[in-house]
């Protein structure tokens, strides 16, 4: 990429503060976006806008992409007016949660218009893409992968998973499996300990500093929830799609996933009582509503 030039599709909650960072670091991007207020926001800091996937892909030898679920990905990259129908795109990169199988299809359909997919979907939430602090994980052959680097490395800390599509979504799912599980067992030890007349922020100060910790004590709940502000950016509707990814990949594999598959109910119900766009740090509050309490700083 001597010339900075790159295509970014999908500029919402995570691929703003992306973008952004890229601009930051000199490259010239074009991008595009279903919603409007995105496009605007990014064009003001000196992107310039597209009118379809197709017309990133036209204009930029490499994509970067960042969508909400496997079927849009599929969609931008393969469908009508997508970027296989753009006539300059060498290299998508998927920045995107969709699992090993999408990734795989989508792998094999570019690969027919001569462009690669790298699998290089991201982990640390809005917050860490902003900071440039996300865990990037990157499957493509290896020398694309260390040209892509320095574009990369402005994201994130690169880890290079291999060489196959598909193994940078299996660790990401993995990992959001994980991310899940703290969540929803971090939400019920809170909830049982406020019952019995425990003071919360005291209880994460002591799980924190003990064989406890975990992602949910250590950042998502004294940042989001005991203060009340449930604004961690990330909903549970696209959490319970990326556990359902995980335990089908599970299965496919014949491998054991009985505490997966109890986080994924747990989460199910959760979703069902909040709805998807719910923040995933609102989780906490069907059980909240169960045992009559509530996990918030005591006066």
């Amino acid at each position: 990429m001597p010339d900075k030039q790159l295509g970014f599709i999908g500029v919402g909650r995570m691929g703003q503060h992306m973008a952004s960072r890229l601009i930051e670091a000199g490259y010239a991007l074009t991008i595009y976006d279903t919603n409007e207020t995105a496009m605007q926001r990014l064009e003001q800091r000196g992107a310039t806008r597209a009118k379809s996937p197709a017309d990133v892909a036209s204009q930029c030898e490499t994509v970067l992409v960042s969508l909400p679920t496997p079927d849009i990905v599929k969609a931008v990259a393969l469908g009508q007016n997508g970027v296989i129908e753009g006539g300059k795109a060498k290299v998508f990169v998927d920045l995107s949660t969709t699992g090993p199988r999408v990734a795989k299809e989508v792998a094999e359909g570019l690969a027919k218009k001569g462009i690669t997919a790298v699998d290089a979907p991201v982990s640390g939430g809005p917050s860490g893409a902003e900071k440039g602090t996300l865990a990037m994980m990157i499957a493509c052959p290896k020398a694309l992968a260390d040209e892509l680097r320095p574009a990369i490395e402005v994201l994130g800390k690169f880890f290079y998973i291999g060489d196959q599509p598909g193994a940078g979504q299996t660790m990401k799912v993995i990992n959001n499996l994980l991310s899940a599980t703290a969540i929803t067992i971090t939400a019920e030890a809170m909830v049982m300990g406020v019952k019995a007349g425990l003071d919360p922020s005291v209880m994460l100060d002591v799980i924190n500093a003990g064989s406890g910790r975990n992602t949910a004590t250590a950042d998502k709940f004294p940042r989001c929830v005991v203060n009340r502000r449930f604004d961690f950016g990330f909903t549970t509707g696209l959490l319970y799609k990326d556990i359902k990814l995980c335990l089908d990949e599970a299965e496919a594999l014949s491998a054991p996933m009985i505490v997966g598959n109890a986080v994924r109910q747990v989460m199910a119900i959760g979703k069902a009582e909040m709805g998807p766009d719910a923040d995933i740090t609102e989780f906490v509050k069907p059980l909240e509503r169960i045992a009559g309490v509530q996990v918030g700083k005591k006066a």
